[in-house]
């Protein structure tokens, strides 16, 4: 019945819905930070992905030699996290809504991290790929020594 009110009051739904001014766009998130530890598998092969693909394109816009960061980097976890950070900061310094300083505190940053980078890697794989054994935490903290320093306050 196309009369009935319930009728009515639908085809008044739609009018009004195509009338309505539409709220305006959010504006792009900056793109945020990486943070391995917290990511699900699916966002981290996003991530990885994303990570490679800027990186291999750095290393050739800036000429970046292998003694700086070498074709393993992916295999160093502190290179990794620095790539991150400066991935990051890439995407928000050249973002649409960076307000154009963006662009040069990136190279400020950049510059500031070549030495981190030069000693995350430290050119240990200029032949290939070589592993260094990770630090462990495994069995070397004493629990009851660690109990006992964190119960206190420690403010005196």
């Amino acid at each position: 019945m196309p009369d009935s009110e319930a009728y009515q009051l639908a085809r008044q739904a739609l009018v009004d819905d195509a009338t309505r001014p539409s709220p305006p766009p959010r504006p792009p998130t900056l793109g945020g930070s990486t943070n391995w530890r917290t990511m699900t598998d699916q966002q981290a092969r996003d991530e990885w992905s994303a990570l490679r693909d800027w990186v291999e394109w750095v290393t050739v816009r800036y000429d970046i030699p292998l003694s700086l960061i070498p074709t393993c980097w992916w295999k160093h976890g502190a290179l990794v996290e620095e790539l991150s950070a400066l991935h990051s900061a890439h995407r928000a310094a050249f973002h649409s809504m960076d307000n154009g300083n963006g662009p040069i505190t990136w190279h400020q940053h950049f510059a500031n991290a070549i030495p981190r980078l030069r000693n995350a890697y430290n050119g240990g794989c200029s032949e290939g790929h070589s592993s260094r054994r990770p630090r462990s935490w495994s069995g070397v903290t004493d629990e009851e020594e660690w109990d006992a320093w964190t119960n206190q306050s420690h403010a005196h």
